[in-house]
């Protein structure tokens, strides 16, 4: 945005503007020790803290401007940079994001789903870029706050947005649609996540469906073939791309990274990085929404997956380590348990954590992952955490039981050996990132 000069930017926030400099900010940030020159400082009120005490720390440190609460920059000087004061800084940074993006005016592809969103988001711009000028979401900036940051940083030029959406309850995608305003709508599938706060799988499919709503007659939208729970959010008046099994889009063949695949009569090919089923399901998704903006991608496919999702990282004496900790619900718990049993080791370890905010059938869900993680042949169980005991009830195998993950880390040391294969996994309040400390 630094063609934007500060009483533009002070329109599209809707705020008082006092100070000038030159042109506008490089870049939008909320954390004043990341502000220097050339940026704006957004300073958000959390639940202890109002961000906007820290404007005159981001001020000294160079930064272009400060947008935060009124009361927080009464007393301070421009000299030679922007104030902007509002009454409310998110509200804000989102009339932000949303003009931007009408400036921009590119085309948005608004992608949300139970689990698998980010990989889907990182196979379709890797599917994009080849052919579009394309800036999607850094890592999981994908809430109301990160998605208007993921907007913000778009450069002018670009030609298509891929943002991730995510949600814990109702009216959440419908706060980030309106922001983003997407011209195709993906919804890769349907789970039972956010349980504590929805009580219901009909109720977090309505709330994902909130995509589709607010669509603008016309737009597209992706979804999965067959998926009862989002028959009743389907509207005529968009153009609906199914994919899976029985959709439009489908896998016909994969071998040794090589994928055909179909898409409403065409023939796609692709090198594909990785044979994960679930991806390999994400990349039809992906497919479909590139098809549905006019792109038919080809050829290689190169694509740098957001960390902490199915790393692989090779161990000192022989033991490989998936390392997918970033979250963890029953859907993606089992993929991830499915692709360990297909892959060629020695022994099979499960380091799992707890799978978060399932509510009242949390125990249910927990047994039955350990079950399905004895019944696919894993060797060896590692729960992490009391809430994580649930597994073992399920799991006939070798087991145990550890209260963190650096416990686990230091017991993967002495159990596991040379060929072993080693599954870390759980919901990111666990912090199972720390098993490999």
């Amino acid at each position: 945005m630094k063609d934007v000069d500060a009483s533009t930017l002070a329109a599209w926030a809707g705020a008082e503007l006092r100070g000038a400099a030159a042109g506008g900010p490089a870049r939008v940030v909320i954390d004043s020790r990341e502000a220097g020159p050339g940026d704006l400082f957004v300073g958000l009120r959390g639940e202890s803290f109002d961000g906007g005490e820290f404007a005159a720390g981001a001020l000294r440190a160079g930064a272009w401007g400060v947008l935060a609460r009124d009361v927080a920059l009464r007393d301070l000087t421009p000299e030679g940079a922007v104030l902007l004061s509002v009454a409310d800084p998110l509200l804000a940074l989102q009339r932000l994001a949303r003009s931007w993006r009408r400036e921009l005016a590119c085309r948005v592809v608004g992608i949300t789903g139970s689990t698998g969103k980010t990989s889907t988001k990182d196979i379709l711009a890797a599917l994009l870029r080849p052919h579009l000028r394309t800036h999607a979401n850094r890592e999981n900036l994908n809430t109301e706050v990160g998605l208007p940051l993921s907007v913000l940083a778009a450069e002018r030029g670009t030609e298509v947005l891929v943002l991730e959406m995510a949600m814990r309850g109702e009216g959440q995608i419908a706060e980030l649609a309106a922001i983003a305003e997407p011209d195709v709508g993906v919804i890769v599938n349907v789970g039972p996540v956010h349980l504590e706060l929805l009580g219901t799988v009909e109720r977090v499919a309505a709330a994902k469906a909130e995509l589709l709503r607010d669509l603008p007659a016309g737009a597209a939208c992706v979804v999965p073939a067959s998926e009862p729970l989002l028959e009743a959010h389907l509207r005529d008046d968009l153009d609906t791309w199914t994919f899976g099994p029985g959709g439009q889009v489908m896998l016909l063949s994969y071998s040794a990274g090589r994928a055909e695949i179909e898409a409403r009569g065409r023939p796609v090919e692709l090198e594909l990085p990785f044979d994960e089923p679930h991806n390999l399901l994400n990349t039809l998704a992906g497919v479909a929404a590139a098809h549905a903006l006019g792109v038919q991608p080809s050829g290689p496919v190169e694509v740098a997956f957001s960390s902490l999702r199915g790393e692989v990282v090779e161990l000192p004496g022989g033991v490989t380590v998936v390392n997918d900790c970033y979250n963890a619900n029953p859907m993606s718990m089992r993929a991830a348990l499915e692709h360990l049993a297909r892959t060629p080791a020695d022994r099979r370890i499960a380091v799992l954590g707890t799978m978060a905010e399932l509510g009242e059938g949390a125990a249910g869900f927990h047994r039955q992952i350990g079950a399905e993680a004895a019944g696919l042949g894993i060797e060896v169980l590692v729960t992490v955490g009391e809430e994580a005991l649930g597994y073992a009830e399920g799991f006939d195998g070798e087991t145990y039981s550890v209260g963190t993950p650096e416990e686990a880390g230091a017991l993967l040391e002495e159990v596991a050996l040379p060929g072993d294969r080693v599954l870390v996994k759980g919901s990111r309040s666990v912090g199972l990132e720390r098993v490999l400390a």
